[in-house]
């Protein structure tokens, strides 16, 4: 089975990883402070904190960023963990159409927040791989002074005009996942970073039951002072992380290298094109196309099952989120986003990750268009 995308783990994060067993801390060690250190570094932002998974790394930025009743614009074409997010909080999200290349349409974010100045925030996604335009966002800071939070999943090691994803230049936090799919994995794992020391401080505080130790307390003594969650990560987690986040630039390279090879392979055909031309600011976590299926020989459905029967897994993303019941009983089931819908009719993900070799990625291409016609 060739998947849309897979985790690349080789001796060096096996070794990490028993170092760690045979060591005194498996868990809130050196290694969790190691990891931080690194990403903050490779991203240039200040400060960062790992925590359990993505969606840990969302709700914490919300927790600390965001108000109860607050309205946020953020994009429908995402994983339900960046709406969800705003929804923990007590805040309330607004679907914002988006852009041709899938990102949130930022000229729209700023027709919304000079109609209404109730808006307290944006959380733009750096979809597939390629960051929101950095100029426009900073132009959104400038002007509405808005909690802007960079949801960088798809997109470390990612740049846009110089400035790369997670160095929260333009925004308050972002945040990164290391689920198997994405670039780098730690198993489950997630990172918020930010230049803002005491953002930080309340996040990682929020990350350990918002609970504080100092050395002025007794050996015993601890401070709940927050009430906050369970969301630390473990120090095998983070010791996989590292020996993974030196091979991140390779396998960025790796993933380009497969994008170009798409590109060129459906240059001159006509039932398929890219999401967006090929760009080196985009890190490439989904390779995303949009077919014109009224002129296909099978469905979009047909497509999916019949790619499967050959051994290639497809995927969507994503399913827009004001079409999840749960969003709808909140009263989204009337939102028509077009950009949204049209995209929805016609974009998939072929696979792309590290591993995958030319002969598989060929024959990808062949049973794609073998089966479109």
């Amino acid at each position: 089975m060739i998947p849309y995308a897979k985790q690349s783990v080789g001796a060096e994060e096996i070794a990490a990883a028993r170092e760690v067993l045979e060591s005194d801390y498996l868990t809130t060690g050196p290694q969790i402070a190691a990891f931080e250190e690194e990403v903050a570094d490779y991203c240039g932002a200040e400060h960062a904190v790992a925590v359990c998974n993505g969606t840990a790394a969302l709700h914490l930025a919300s927790a600390a960023l965001l108000k109860s009743g607050e309205k946020v614009l953020t994009t429908p074409n995402t994983f339900l963990a960046t709406a969800n997010s705003i929804l923990y909080a007590g805040a309330r999200p607004l679907f914002v159409d988006i852009a041709e290349d899938g990102n949130i349409d930022l000229e729209l974010c700023e027709a919304a927040l000079e109609k209404d100045s109730s808006i307290k925030a944006l959380y733009a996604v750096h979809f597939s791989g390629k960051p929101v335009n950095q100029e426009k966002l900073a132009r959104i800071k400038e002007r509405f002074a808005i909690t802007i939070l960079e949801d960088c999943a798809h997109s470390i090691g990612a740049e846009c005009g110089g400035i790369k994803a997670g160095s929260c230049v333009h925004s308050d936090a972002s945040i990164f996942s290391f689920h198997p799919v994405k670039h780098i994995t730690t198993g489950e794992g997630g990172m918020v970073t930010t230049n803002d020391a005491a953002l930080a401080e309340r996040i990682r505080m929020l990350r350990n039951h918002g609970m504080v130790k100092s050395p002025e307390m007794k050996p015993w003594e601890y401070e709940m002072r927050e009430l906050g969650f369970n969301y630390r990560i473990s120090d095998i987690h983070c010791a996989i992380g590292r020996a993974q986040l030196k091979k991140l630039d390779r396998f960025i390279a790796r993933r380009r290298e497969l994008a170009r090879r798409y590109d060129e392979a459906f240059a001159d055909y006509e039932l398929l094109k890219p999401l967006y031309p090929y760009t080196p600011e985009s890190s490439y976590h989904l390779y995303v196309v949009s077919v014109d299926f009224a002129r296909a020989a099978v469905t979009k459905e047909e497509l999916f099952i019949k790619m499967r029967e050959r051994g290639i897994g497809l995927q969507l993303h994503y399913i827009p989120i004001y079409r999840q019941p749960y969003y709808r009983r909140l009263g989204y089931g009337e939102t028509q986003l077009p950009m949204t819908e049209r995209y929805y009719e016609g974009c998939f993900s072929l696979p792309l990750y590290p591993d995958l070799s030319d002969e598989e990625q060929d024959f990808v291409i062949e049973k794609t268009k073998e089966l479109l016609g």
